[in-house]
């Protein structure tokens, strides 16, 4: 689900720093935010921002050096309609950037509408950017997942699989070897984009990893800053089984490479047998290889059907 609270003074706040802006209108209005309904039918944060447009209501309408052209010169009628009009968008906030000096009859709008109306000399286009991103991150549709969310190789890797096999000491012996952890037990998943999903640690386990027979560990406090993660991208999930689920419902060499949904992405998927003697943090390694391989277009299993292809037709 999303979230659905972003208010006037939550998001000037967030950005006072980095985009060094004023509150010139709308002073009243700091719980003013966005529409329920624009949010649900928001694809993304991209949809909940953009330059002064009035066929797009609902989102934060980015005023430039244009758009102050567009409302100030025409007519003195025209350019109280275009002003007017505005009000009609019911934007959650009016964005001043490249430094322009409002309009005395916009800053009245605003007053009368209790909208806000922040001011900026940053540029337009940097301004969008920043909003987009933050508006992308806090509106994603989000769940969460069991599991140890770690960094392996370079590659956001959820470890999954039933209880008893041993996730966490899993993690720990990847720690050892030098990948990092982003996450123990609960994992908070994001979709950032509509390909994209990213994984955070809940910030009461932030550091944080269980070791049955030995506690919570903190991992940061013994391996160093280089052994946790803020957050990854999900590319793999890693899932581990018993070896009679492993011979009941999978294929020792799958067609098609395994999948799972996340939020309606597919996240590629791999399967390990869990057995007394297997050096499973190896085989997750190369789990992990194999799958850099696969994003670069290097398909192993592929190549051996080709391969087998030929040989066949050689016989022949």
């Amino acid at each position: 689900m999303k979230p659905t609270v972003v208010s006037a003074d939550v998001l000037f706040e967030d950005h006072r720093g980095q985009l060094r802006w004023e509150w010139i209108a709308g002073l009243g209005a700091s719980e003013r935010r966005f529409d329920e309904v624009a949010i649900r039918a928001a694809r993304s944060g991209a949809d909940l921002v953009g330059y002064l447009n009035y066929i797009h209501p609902y989102r934060v309408q980015i005023i430039g050096e244009r758009e102050i052209a567009y409302l100030t010169n025409a007519t003195q009628d025209d350019c109280a309609r275009r002003i007017a009009r505005i009000v009609t968008l019911e934007p959650p906030v009016l964005v001043l950037a490249d430094g322009q000096v409002a309009p005395d009859a916009l800053i009245a709008m605003c007053e009368r509408a209790q909208i806000p109306m922040f001011a900026t000399a940053e540029s337009s286009a940097f301004v969008i950017d920043v909003l987009r991103a933050y508006l992308s991150k806090h509106f994603a549709e989000r769940t969460s997942m069991h599991g140890v969310f770690m960094d392996i190789l370079g590659l956001g890797v959820l470890i999954t699989g039933e209880s008893g096999l041993g996730k966490s000491e899993l993690g720990l012996e990847l720690i050892s070897r030098g990948n990092g952890l982003v996450a123990d037990d609960a994992v908070d998943l994001y979709r950032i984009n509509q390909t994209t999903i990213e994984g955070r640690c809940p910030e009461l386990l932030q550091n944080l990893l269980e070791v049955r027979g030995i506690g919570l560990l903190d991992i940061r406090a013994i391996f160093g800053e280089t052994a946790v993660r803020r957050k990854m991208r999900l590319k793999l999930i890693v899932h581990l089984v018993r070896r009679e689920t492993l011979e009941r419902e999978y294929e020792r060499l799958p067609y098609e490479p395994l999948t799972q949904d996340v939020l309606g992405v597919p996240i590629r998927k791999a399967v390990i047998q869990v057995v007394a003697g297997r050096n499973i943090a190896v085989l997750v390694e190369a789990a992990v290889r194999n799958t850099i391989l696969q994003l670069r277009g290097v398909d192993t299993y592929q190549e051996f059907v080709e391969r087998h292809r030929r040989a066949m037709e050689r016989d022949q």
